[in-house]
């Protein structure tokens, strides 16, 4: 399974905000910080923002932050809100045109576990543990104060 950018991008701003929890960021300072595309971002920071996950604040001290506490945004959520489906062979699309063998094949069933499985660890997960190493991330991403 291979997530899209977008999913990427958005748990690299999450680890970016979780670094300084309470602190407002910019979309050019987080773009800065990991050398990705601005025009991404804001479509990443918008779609986290209408989720609740980030709130955004207009003006002169504009930007976004945590709209929550970083012990508060499981993974396993921010992966499900992220990425558009997770049929990751056609059996497993509804919209998809089918298999020939679909009635009698168990493919599907296995990669469904393997799907909940993946799900059930990442939900085990939150912000708050990938941002851990504060000092470290901060000095990486060149975050200050």
């Amino acid at each position: 399974m291979r997530l899209t950018k977008h999913t990427d991008y958005s748990l690299r701003v999450l680890v970016y905000l979780g670094v300084r929890p309470g602190r407002v960021a910019t979309i050019e300072e987080v773009a800065d910080a990991y050398t990705i595309s601005r025009n991404h971002l804001m479509k990443v920071v918008h779609r986290l923002a209408t989720h609740g996950i980030v709130e955004t604040q207009r003006g002169r001290h504009g930007g976004f932050r945590l709209a929550r506490d970083p012990s508060a945004i499981g993974l396993g959520a921010v992966v499900r809100i992220t990425e558009p489906d997770f049929a990751v062979v056609e059996c497993m699309d509804p919209h998809g045109d089918g298999c020939v063998i679909y009635g009698s094949c168990a493919l599907r069933g296995a990669l469904h576990d393997a799907t909940n499985a993946w799900f059930a660890v990442l939900d085990r997960y939150t912000l708050a543990d990938l941002v851990e190493r504060q000092t470290e991330l901060a000095e990486l991403l060149q975050i200050s104060g």
